[in-house]
């Protein structure tokens, strides 16, 4: 099923197939658009740094269809990424007969009755964001035309936090180039010097017990006009948390205070309502998290964005064997 309205995303491939990829329904006419913009993203995405998966690609897209002479046509863009660091011997000699615990390979099996592809995890594999990186690229581009800025970074990892930036969203706007570049510096995408080098320090130590961590990932959306979203049934935060649930290994998405509110009191938890520089009424300090009823409020859109630990470890873990049922 796609996802989206306005836009529709569809992705497509798996793991170790010949490659993976997206189509993109719904994208205007007339925006300049080149493979080399989608490609910067992947070199963020990418595996390989040190502290990541052992696995190395060189992602490059192939825009298929609905670019022509560098700018989109309006007809639905089709990208491909062709997979190359492929080694499936170990899936052919093991998760064929045996699931790995925590990942897909047991549910997988179950719904297809069998048929399903267990190589790297077939389509629920983490290889797949690639394909959602290289769409939302497009989608980030749509949106900043319209005053929409992003900024996504690592805030937890095990038990090491960076701090969020400090100052207002305005003071945000002003400096996102400064904090990209920080953080694009970090191994971990943390833009604290000293919390990027705790976390890597706990990562290091958690690999050497052959262990794994989870992490927190905390995004700021910046000027989204205020009246987004459907409700009841399509709210903007349910809308946006089924995109982040898209994602291999999310297990929890919050926004605004999140969890935290329900050991709250109205009196706490409540918003007040101020006017903005620009003569807007935004609920401060943003226990909302950006929105209200299910519509964005016109100010800061905060989300966190929960993932497990990879089950994949050195630590031995039980698990079934399918020849012997």
């Amino acid at each position: 099923m796609p996802l989206g309205s306005a836009l529709r995303l569809l992705i497509f491939g798996e793991s170790h197939g010949c490659c993976i990829g997206a189509v993109l329904e719904g994208v205007p006419p007339g925006i300049p658009l080149s493979p080399e913009e989608i490609n910067q993203e992947l070199e963020l995405r990418r595996p390989g740094r040190w502290l990541t998966t052992p696995r190395r690609e060189e992602d490059r897209v192939e825009i298929l269809s609905g670019v022509y002479m560098g700018y989109t046509t309006g007809a639905p863009l089709a990208m491909m990424i062709r997979n190359r660091d492929v080694d499936s011997s170990f899936y052919e000699q093991v998760v064929r007969h045996r699931p790995r615990p925590g990942h897909a390979d047991l549910t997988a099996r179950l719904r297809s009755m069998g048929f399903n592809d267990y190589r790297g995890g077939g389509p629920f594999s983490g290889r797949l964001t690639a394909a959602i990186v290289a769409a939302s690229t497009v989608a980030k581009k749509i949106a900043g035309l319209h005053g929409v800025r992003f900024y996504a970074y690592l805030r937890v990892l095990g038990p090491a936090e960076c701090p969020p930036p400090s100052g207002s969203a305005e003071d945000w706007i002003q400096q996102l180039q400064q904090l990209r570049e920080e953080r694009n510096e970090s191994a971990v995408f943390c833009h604290d010097a000293r919390a990027s080098k705790e976390m890597e320090q706990a990562l290091i130590e958690a690999m050497k017990n052959g262990d794994s961590l989870g992490g927190l990932v905390e995004l700021w959306v910046l000027g989204v006009p205020p009246g987004l979203g459907e409700p009841p049934f399509d709210t903007l935060d349910g809308d946006l948390a089924k995109a982040f649930f898209a994602i291999p290994g999310v297990k929890a998405v919050e926004f605004g205070t999140g969890m935290a509110i329900a050991r709250m009191r109205g009196s706490e938890a409540t918003d007040n309502l101020v006017m903005s520089p620009e003569g807007a009424p935004i609920p401060t300090p943003g226990h909302s998290g950006g929105i209200l009823g299910g519509l964005s409020t016109g100010g800061p859109i905060v989300a966190r964005i929960a993932f497990k630990p990879t089950s994949t470890i050195r630590l031995p873990r039980r698990t079934i064997d399918w020849r012997g049922l």
